[in-house]
Order: structure tokens, then C-alpha cells, then sequence
């Protein structure tokens, strides 16, 4: 009694963990039993072949048997015609055999067709439900792939609703307090590098000027240009006001 509830809970704990097994992929397990069920009907159609090997035998037995026959009939109504009764009996006796052997082979082949093509006929069910049962898997394979996407898509529905109750919210709440930041800090930047813009054009346009100046300065020590016709104050109307300031003087000294 003991031995038995012990093999019981075993046999239910294994029945469990095939359950599991089953429950897991399905579409391996109807694809395991497409596997066996064409492996069963490779059998099949081998052992149709040799049936049909049996019943081609019988079928040239039957025709030999019908040629025989034949032949016989043939002799004894020679050998009656001739007159010899005797030899024609011998042969109609013979005859009579080849008859009987005749019919028994002419009710067996009939049998194995009969037989042989109610098997065929299976065989040739058999391979349109293997062809259904293909199709089939193929279809039930694709939808659980594709349910299983859309719930995967259904999930990360969920988990996209940017709502700052969520992980996904406040990582973005992070993303966007760091870019804020960093904006931030490229307008300082940016502020910043614009002080002295002014004075650093003004104090190129005086650069120029001095330039200008010290050119005509030297033009007119040469004899190319004359003092009276030399006018190098004008061209300080556009300095800012410290190197205007820095023009006069020099002019003055």
C-alpha cells in the first residue's frame, strides 16, 4: 500500500513536470508530433511498397495461370478433333486444374488490390492531414509570436506614459534638469565672451589709423605727397572715444 501511494505521488510530480514541459512551447510539441507522425508515415508508405510487390506476384501469376489455361483449352479441342479422346482427356483434366488454380489466384489478387488500394487511400489521408497539420503549426506559430509582441507592445504602452510618477518620468525630469543646466551654461559662456568686444575693435581701428598715418607720414618724406595736400585727422572721426583721445595727442606732438 505504502509502495504504491509512493510510485502514485512520483508518477503525479513527473505527470507535473511534463505538463510544464508541454505548457512551455507548445509549437515544439506539435512540431515533435509532426515529426513522428511523418516518421510514422514513411513506414507506412514502405510497407505499402512491399504490399504492392505481393500483389504485382500475384497479378503475374494470374496471368500466367490465364496463358496456361489457354494453351490447354487449345490442346484438348486439337486432340478431340483428332480423334484421341485419351490424350484429350489427359489435357482436359489438366485443364480443369489450371482453372481451379486460376480462380483461387484471380480471388486473391482481387483481394490484395482491394486491400492494397483501402490502404493507399489512408496513406493519401494521412499525408493531407500531415500537409494540414503544417500549415497549421505555421499559422498557430505566427500568432503566438505576434500576441506575444503585442503584449509586449501593450506593456511598454504602460510603462511609456512619461508621467512623473514613474521611472520613466522622472528619468526624463533628470534628462531635462541636466540639458537645462548645460543651455545654462553655454549662455554665460556665450555672455561672457562678448565683454571687451568693444574696446578690442576700437583699439584695432586705431591701430589702423596709426598705421594709416605713419604711412603718409613717410609718403611725404619721400616728396609722393605734399604736407599741404595731406589730411590724416579726418579718418579719426570713426575711433571710440579713448583712442580719439590717443589720436589728438599724437597729432599735437
Amino acid at each position: 500500500m505504502i509502495v504504491e501511494k509512493f510510485w502514485s505521488a512520483i508518477r503525479a510530480q513527473l505527470n507535473k513536470i511534463a505538463n510544464l514541459f508541454w505548457e512551455a512551447d507548445p509549437i515544439a510539441q506539435l512540431r515533435y508530433e509532426y515529426d513522428r507522425a511523418v516518421e510514422q508515415l514513411k513506414e507506412g508508405r514502405t510497407g505499402l511498397e512491399q504490399y504492392r510487390g505481393l500483389v504485382e506476384r500475384v497479378t503475374r501469376q494470374v496471368t500466367v495461370n490465364t496463358s496456361h489455361t489457354k494453351q490447354l483449352e487449345a490442346q484438348t479441342k486439337a486432340y478431340l478433333k483428332a480423334g484421341d479422346r485419351t490424350t484429350a482427356a489427359r489435357f482436359a483434366l489438366e485443364l480443369q486444374k489450371a482453372k481451379t488454380e486460376l480462380a483461387a489466384n484471380e480471388q486473391q489478387l482481387q483481394m490484395h488490390e482491394t486491400a492494397y488500394g483501402n490502404n493507399l487511400r489512408k496513406i493519401q489521408h494521412a499525408n493531407s492531414k500531415l500537409v494540414e497539420l503544417r500549415q497549421k503549426i505555421q499559422k498557430y506559430d505566427a500568432e503566438l509570436k505576434m500576441s506575444a509582441a503585442e503584449a509586449e507592445i501593450a506593456k511598454l504602452a504602460e510603462s511609456f506614459d512619461l508621467n512623473l510618477t514613474t521611472d520613466f518620468g522622472q528619468i526624463e525630469a533628470v534628462i531635462q534638469e541636466k540639458i537645462d543646466k548645460n543651455r545654462g551654461k553655454v549662455r554665460v559662456a556665450a555672455d561672457l565672451s562678448s565683454k571687451g568686444i568693444a574696446e578690442i575693435d576700437a583699439e584695432e581701428k586705431m591701430q589702423a589709423v596709426l598705421a594709416e598715418e605713419a604711412l603718409t607720414n613717410f609718403e611725404v618724406e619721400l616728396g609722393l605727397k605734399s604736407p599741404e595736400t595731406t589730411r590724416i585727422a579726418p579718418a579719426a572721426k570713426d575711433l571710440g572715444p579713448a583712442a580719439t583721445d590717443k589720436a589728438t595727442e599724437k597729432q599735437t606732438n
